[in-house]
């Protein structure tokens, strides 16, 4: 199948879609004479990072897979989902964070408590996430709080905006506020508020001063973050240390988000939940070698895709602290060959 190009003209993208009707039926074909396999790969929407780099990987890989195999984009999921849709075989591989990918494997709360020990992974360090917050200058010259911590204890809380279930960030929020010792419900109690929407909602409410304290996952070029700091007067603020030390305990490392957007004087003390593609137990040691491979020998071409993956350094990127979760044997074998490991 020839790879899916971007920027096609209306009569090109309406030819494509009648070439893609034929190679699914095609597809369907084959697999009916049981004889045709598809590699799935977890991702996001599109225009997301994550559906960028499934897409660019699955063009990579067309050109590499056994005749009888083909890659195809999951495009829907995320972090929390994306482990539980490869622990129950419905994607051949996917994105994960790797601290979701801990949680997973440990069968924390955000997954209900069951443990996913068949997920293994393939790269790690792919690129960095940090979970961060944002506080509105017109809330801090109002109240005085200019700390996360002054903010969330104070008696004149915040209204507070952010993601809505299905997204890390209010995992990592309510952890935030159970170890500064508070809640929604006390927030709530105080006169705060939780408001969670869309990304694309957020920057208008800020906008209109309709929230104060912003919580968010935030990678360089954020769409939604870059909208907020640029219109609205803001000011990002550090997690606080016993907070850091806390959270690296649950697969969040400790690291400054640099200084991307304005708002920022310096880097901001955040935490960063990483990014892992993650496989099955099952899957064929050869394909997991040659995905793992294929990663690995193309950076350039996953960062001209998207500048989010610019740090990816596959030298690490099999290294315990770079995956969270134990390698499969076949990505294993790679980086042995390579001396990474």
């Amino acid at each position: 199948m020839k790879p899916f190009r971007l920027g096609r003209s209306r009569g090109a993208l309406a030819a494509a879609a009648v070439v893609f009707v034929l190679i699914t039926a095609a597809r369907l074909g084959r697999q009916d004479a049981g004889t045709h396999r598809v590699v799935t790969i977890g991702a996001m929407a599109p225009g997301t990072s994550w559906y960028v780099f499934a897409a660019t990987l699955a063009q990579l890989l067309e050109d590499r897979l056994p005749p009888d195999w083909d890659a195809e984009v999951i495009a829907r999921g995320g972090a929390i989902s994306n482990p539980t849709l490869v622990e129950r075989g419905r994607a051949t591989i996917a994105i994960s964070q790797v601290a979701t990918a801990v949680w997973a494997w440990k069968g924390h709360a955000a997954f209900r408590g069951r443990e996913h020990k068949r997920i293994r992974a393939l790269a790690g360090g792919l690129n960095s996430v940090w979970i961060t917050a944002v506080a509105t200058e017109a809330y801090i010259t109002r109240t005085g709080n200019d700390t996360l911590e002054k903010a969330l204890l104070s008696d004149q809380p915040p209204r507070i905006i952010m993601k809505p279930p299905g997204s890390v960030v209010p995992i990592v929020a309510d952890m935030i506020f159970a170890l500064l010792g508070t809640s929604r419900t006390e927030l709530a109690a105080k006169g705060g508020s939780i408001i969670q929407v869309s990304a694309g909602q957020i920057p208008e409410l800020i906008r209109d001063g309709r929230a104060d304290l912003y919580f968010e996952s935030a990678i360089r070029g954020h769409p939604a973050l870059t909208e907020v700091a640029t219109l609205t007067p803001v000011r990002f603020l550090d997690l606080p240390d016993q907070v850091l030390e806390a959270l690296s305990r649950d697969g969040l490392k400790p690291s400054l988000l640099p200084v991307w957007f304005k708002g920022q004087s310096r880097p901001t003390k955040a935490v960063d939940c990483g990014t892992v593609l993650i496989a099955r137990d099952d899957l064929p040691d050869e394909m997991a070698y040659l995905i793992t491979q294929t990663i690995c020998e193309n950076t350039e071409t996953l960062v001209r895709a998207h500048k989010a993956w610019a740090d990816f350094d596959p030298v690490r990127a099999g290294r315990p602290e770079s995956t969270g979760i134990p390698l499969h044997p076949g990505a294993e074998r790679y980086y042995k060959e390579r001396g990474w490991l």
